[in-house]
This record gives structure tokens, C-alpha cells and sequence, in this order.
């Protein structure tokens, strides 16, 4: 039976694990395969196996769409007060704290000016990141400001959304931002100011139902997931099978809610070529 035991101490599984650096390696959601993360940053955050998009925030794309050096950013310490004096399992200033803390934001929205491919733009971009890219007083007002620059200086405006809808610790206050872009955007499409709205995974519940699918032409990423209810709150509701696909970017564009699918490494050259049609 000596074939069953270790003959040398020094094999172990915990001797091999200290061999290897934590933190190099990720594993794809869609297909399982572990990826080196420096090449997945390398392929811009997609799978090079399966094309899956990894969720990434407005660090990201930022440094993805804009020309180098030529972002600059508005309102960036703008964060959100406790009009409601909100508390569940915590309270909503204590959250505010600790999303700031742990992501280095201070809202669920980075907004500013720059440039693509030398075209001048209005940009904002949610971050799922801060307390699930929830849409709160903080992510409608500067949303509208983008809006509000972008009419000032007739640039067309871009919006990446990233969101798991309103942000119930705000209340009525979040449901109003709703009619506020939406608002800000009319005021955008009566000066014939070309808006772009890019959505990624996920792009859920109030965003959706506002400023996400209120653009000249709607982009999403592919696979993402875009809808106001969930797949499974609208199963359970209907007591039915729901479509393969449903609600993700490829069946919406063939149900017209869509009008193109980009890979992340085509984003930045559509956008261009989108701009320089609008002129």
C-alpha cells in the first residue's frame, strides 16, 4: 500500500498553492475558461475564447473610447445626501460611505467632455460598481448637466448605461430622475443634437425605462442583459417559458429595440464613423 502515501513531505497541495500568485487568474462566466488577467485587459475585457464581455466600469471605458489625455471630467465629487434618513440592513449614509471607500467613486455615474477619434463629445458613464449602478438624485443631475453642456456646446452626448435600476433608499426622489433626463434629452433632440445611448450589462429598471432607450441610435454590447423586470420576475408574473435569449442585446435588435450589436473592440470605430455621419 506504500503507492497511497507521500513519500516526500514536500508535496502538498498547500505548497503548490503558495507557488501561485492570487489575484493573475479569472475565470470566463460564460464558458469556464481561467484567462491570465493581464491578457484579458490585453483583449479588452472579453473572452478570446467565447466573446464574453466582462463587466467593466468608466475607468475602462474611458481609457477604451476617448483619445488619450483628452478626458475632463465634471461634477466628480458630487454625492448623494439621505433626504429620506433611509436605513435596512444598514444605513443608506453608511452604504454611501462604503461604496465610496471600497470603489473609489463617489457616485454610480462619472461624467465629462472629450474626444473621439479627434470628434468632440459629451460623455457619461455609469458604474455598476457603486451600490449596483443604482440610479439615484446624484446619477439623474449629472446626467442632466452632461445634457445641459452638451446643448451649451451643441457636442453630441453619449451614455453608457450599467444598471440594476433606481435606487430604492432614495425613493420618490430616484423615480423622479426619470422624467428630469428624459426631460434634459428633449430639449437635446429639439436642437437636432445627435445622443447616443450604449448599453451594457445590465441595463435594468429605471434607467431603461428613461434616458438608456431614449437615444437618436441605441448601441449595446453583446449579451447584454436590457429590460425593466427581470427574466425571472416576468416568468413567475406570465407563468410561462420566456424565449431563448430574451431580454439579452441580440434579441432585442431583432425585435427592433436595437439598432446595432458592437464588440467592445469595434466601440470606439463605430461611435467615430456614428459621429462623423451626425457631422
Amino acid at each position: 500500500m506504500a503507492w497511497f502515501r507521500r513519500s516526500k513531505e514536500s508535496i502538498s497541495s498547500d505548497s503548490q498553492k503558495k507557488d501561485t500568485p492570487e489575484g493573475l487568474w479569472t475565470k470566463c462566466e460564460s464558458c469556464g475558461e481561467i484567462v491570465h488577467k493581464k491578457v484579458l485587459q490585453q483583449n479588452l475585457w472579453v473572452c478570446a475564447k467565447c466573446n464574453f464581455h466582462f463587466r467593466i466600469g468608466s475607468k475602462e471605458y474611458f481609457a477604451i473610447l476617448l483619445d488619450e489625455g483628452s478626458f475632463r471630467e465634471m461634477d466628480r465629487k458630487m454625492t448623494s445626501k439621505d433626504p429620506l434618513n433611509f436605513s435596512d440592513t444598514k444605513r443608506y449614509k453608511d452604504r454611501i460611505k462604503d461604496s465610496i471607500k471600497k470603489s473609489g467613486l463617489y457616485d454610480a455615474v462619472r461624467s465629462g467632455t472629450g474626444k473621439i477619434n479627434k470628434h468632440d463629445v459629451v460623455i457619461a458613464c455609469m458604474d455598476f460598481a457603486f451600490i449596483g449602478g443604482s440610479m439615484g438624485s446624484v446619477v439623474g443631475e449629472k446626467i442632466s448637466r452632461a445634457a445641459d453642456k452638451a446643448l451649451k456646446s451643441r457636442t453630441p452626448l453619449i451614455v453608457i448605461s450599467s444598471s440594476g435600476g433606481a435606487r430604492m433608499m432614495e425613493a420618490a426622489y430616484s423615480l423622479m430622475q426619470m422624467a428630469k433626463t428624459s426631460g434634459k434629452l428633449a430639449r437635446l433632440s429639439d436642437a437636432h443634437i445627435p445622443y447616443i445611448s450604449v448599453m451594457t450589462d445590465p441595463t435594468t429598471g429605471g434607467v431603461t425605462a428613461s434616458y438608456a432607450m431614449l437615444g437618436d441610435i441605441h448601441i449595446a454590447e453583446p449579451g447584454a442583459l436590457i429590460g425593466f423586470a427581470g427574466p425571472r420576475v416576468i416568468k413567475q408574473t406570465i407563468g410561462k417559458d420566456l424565449p431563448p435569449g430574451f431580454q439579452r442585446a441580440e434579441f432585442l435588435q431583432e425585435k427592433g429595440f436595437i439598432d446595432l450589436v458592437v464588440n467592445r473592440k469595434d466601440l470606439k470605430d463605430t461611435l467615430s464613423k456614428l459621429l462623423e455621419m451626425f457631422g
